[in-house]
């Protein structure tokens, strides 16, 4: 197999252009190519004076490889494709005598369970909330009628956080033995769109990875695993270091010495107790900020000039940094295209923002992260925990702010940057649901981040005008970007001073995102399965 790069077609092109131009581009007759595959595809729109233009990257089988690759060795764009297959590292033996246990069915979760029943392991995966149809209706109860449930909502319950998300499915993690692809293909077999295995930027919306999760639930539970829902982990049994298994509130011990803690990153009680029970972990740096709406179109045509509203294209997104003169870092974060800005909050009165869209991305807005890096250090000393107890400070306040009933507190980013409260809405109409209150936001965040916020809006509109608007709209607050501490682990994957425990994912400090969970778990599940079947290295 070939790969072919930089092969570059009109952004109109018709749907059987691209075998005649690889074919020309080769310098090979038509009955030469026997295969092709695409690989990438994508566009730069970042030059605004020249033609917008797809880009792919295509793998393909010639009759006479060798005969092609030394004619061609001066060309960089043409190599050998590198092998994206997945290689199992081994099998459970038959008279497997222990099952391995997965707590949490959240991507990391669902991959580490996947991976373990495709080898065999028959794992029990312990999720606390409900199935993904019922937890969806548990969400929209907070939603559409201000009541929440503690156990099922944007972050606990079958999918994990993800599910209620933009559904992106792309990373900057290093992949050298290509996990992602092998998250893409999974995707793929369980009903997303088979566009996500070579989009630059794939996505699958929230609808749609409903049915992608319990599709890969009954795969698991098909191949001799096991998942319970609403089965809450309150304990872990360790002996001389070793784990020997957990308990959960229902009062039921499960005996194993082999279990992934897949945690997201709002699983604070779990946390709190881990810490009680010596599991080393140490804070790590995470981010804060709020949510800022603006019209769909004016991203589009910011970031795609002539080529907004293209149907190709779809809704345009965006990736923005600025570094404040107070030394600190402002970022967009999770942008969501064409969606909606949703109640995120697990924890009776308190506010949390986080961005949703649908796989259509066909709503008004586009709504983003807006937030300042912080770390441990010199925002939050002390205990391992003690970047939990800021967010829930912050978050407490939040819900006093937006009028005690889990509105959140709002504020148009004219305002904001004169310092003055807002009073009336704009043009821009916020989508956040149960609704906002406006207010002043300037004690919403500690000083440092408010200040580096208004600094990082007239400097970010430099870069897509309009994004300083008077009348866009922030919506506070997002605190939960990232899991605030690490549950640190060794080369092996395992606890540093517990053996048998294998933290991973967001909640573990050890991913950010869909995709990087998803291959993290992968990971996890082959650490788990070589230390199950006595491999090393």
């Amino acid at each position: 197999m070939l790969r072919i790069t930089e092969l570059k077609l009109p952004l109109d092109h018709a749907d059987d252009a691209l075998r005649p131009a690889l074919v020309q581009r080769l310098g090979i007759d038509s009955d030469e190519l026997l295969d092709f595959t695409l690989f990438k595809r994508s566009y730069d729109a970042r030059k605004k004076s020249t033609e917008l233009q797809f880009i792919y990257t295509i793998d393909f089988q010639v009759r006479d490889e060798a005969a092609l690759l030394k004619r061609l060795s001066h060309d960089k764009h043409v190599t050998a494709a590198p092998d994206v297959s997945y290689k199992v590292v081994g099998h459970a033996p038959a008279d497997l005598n222990e099952r391995p246990l997965v707590v949490g069915f959240g991507p990391c979760g669902i991959f580490a369970g996947l991976l373990l029943a495709q080898m065999g392991f028959k794992p029990i995966i312990l999720e606390r909330g409900k199935e993904v149809r019922q937890r969806t209706k548990d969400t929209w109860g907070l939603w559409r009628k201000n009541i929440l449930n503690p156990e099922s909502n944007v972050q606990f319950g079958e999918g994990g956080a993800g599910t209620f998300s933009d559904g992106k499915l792309y990373s900057q993690i290093k992949d050298p033995q290509f996990h992602g692809r092998k998250v893409l293909h999974e995707f793929v077999k369980a009903g997303a769109p088979e566009e996500i295995l070579y989009v630059s930027k794939p996505h699958i919306g929230t609808f749609r990875l409903t049915g992608v999760v319990e599709n890969m639930r009954q795969q698991i539970e098909a191949l001799g695993g096991e998942v319970r829902f609403e089965q809450r982990v309150t304990d872990v049994l360790i002996e001389d270091g070793q784990l020997q298994g957990v308990v959960l509130d229902s009062g039921e011990r499960i005996d194993s010495r082999h279990v992934i803690l897949a945690l997201g990153h709002s699983a604070r009680d779990t946390f709190r107790m881990l810490h009680g029970r010596g599991v080393y972990m140490e804070a790590k740096p995470f981010s804060v900020g709020f949510r800022i709406e603006h019209p769909q179109g004016l991203i589009d045509r910011a970031r795609l000039g002539k080529y907004a509203g293209h149907p190709k294209l779809g809704a345009a997104d965006y990736k923005l940094v600025h570094h404040a003169k107070n030394g600190r870092s402002v970022y967009s974060f999770c942008m969501c295209p064409g969606g909606t800005v949703v109640a995120a909050t697990s924890e009776p009165n308190r506010v949390v923002t986080n961005g949703m869209s649908q796989y259509s991305r066909n709503e008004r807005n586009a709504n983003s992260g807006i937030v300042v890096g912080i770390t441990p250090d010199e925002d939050y000393p002390g205990s391992p925990l003690a970047g939990i107890e800021l967010q829930e400070r912050l978050e407490s306040h939040a819900y006093i702010m937006g009028g005690e009933s889990y509105e959140a507190p709002a504020q148009l980013v004219g305002d904001f940057i004169a310092g003055k409260a807002s009073t009336e809405l704009g043009s821009v109409e916020p989508s956040y649901k149960p609704g906002v209150k406006l207010t002043d936001l300037a004690d919403a965040l500690p000083a440092f981040a408010i200040e580096a916020i208004r600094e990082a809006l007239p400097a970010f509109d430099k870069q897509i005008k309009g994004f300083s608007q008077h009348d866009a709209v922030l919506t506070g607050i997002e605190t939960r970007t990232s899991s605030p501490l690490r549950i640190t682990r060794g080369a092996d994957m395992q606890s540093l001073n517990v053996k048998g425990l294998f933290p991973a994912g967001e909640g573990a400090g050890y991913a950010g995102g869909i995709l990087s969970a998803g291959v993290d778990g992968i990971r996890i599940a082959e650490a788990l399965a070589k230390s199950m079947l006595g491999i090393t290295g």
